[in-house]
């Protein structure tokens, strides 16, 4: 098992170049580790904590915030960045069930098969749940809650907030 993220990851993350049709939107600059998260939870503290590490170790993080520019088309470049990159990092957190982007993601990332290292911050993976509440169609509950489902069975990383 990894005792640190940056053991899990390795230094030598590259990403493939493959072709892509023109009608599929690109992004700036291709990503090794996409880091989904709940901005309201950990934009301000472990998202961008991950990002800038991983850029000390010359890897190529996505960061919604610190990567896309006013203007970008969302959820077309996000789709982009998810398909070309080696490793997504799930940073789950108590609000983090409650967005449909971040769910979103999720199960893009699991769609395209791609390597989860998930960090359970402040949260155990128990705690976990997509609430049917009625806002999503049936066809999103279940293609949400099977992509929660296998992230939460990976190995991932505890991390206590009030603990460093």
């Amino acid at each position: 098992m990894c005792r640190s993220l940056s053991k899990c990851l390795g230094t030598n993350i590259f990403v493939s170049r493959r072709q892509t049709s023109s009608t599929t939107p690109r992004p700036a600059r291709l990503c090794d580790v996409f880091i989904n998260h709940r901005g309201m939870d950990t934009k301000r503290n472990i998202a961008a904590l991950l990002y800038d590490r991983f850029v000390h170790l010359k890897l190529h993080p996505f960061l919604d915030y610190k990567t896309m520019k006013p203007g970008d088309e969302l959820l077309e470049n996000i789709e982009a960045v998810i398909r070309d990159c080696k490793v997504g990092v799930v940073i789950f957190s108590p609000n983090y069930c409650g967005s449909y982007f971040c769910l979103h993601e999720l199960a893009l990332m699991t769609e395209y098969q791609k390597k989860i290292i998930p960090i359970f911050y402040d949260v155990n993976p128990s705690d976990l749940v997509v609430v049917d509440d009625g806002s999503y169609p049936a066809q999103k509950l279940h293609r949400f809650t099977l992509a929660l489902e296998l992230a939460k069975r990976r190995v991932g990383l505890p991390f206590d907030s009030s603990n460093g």
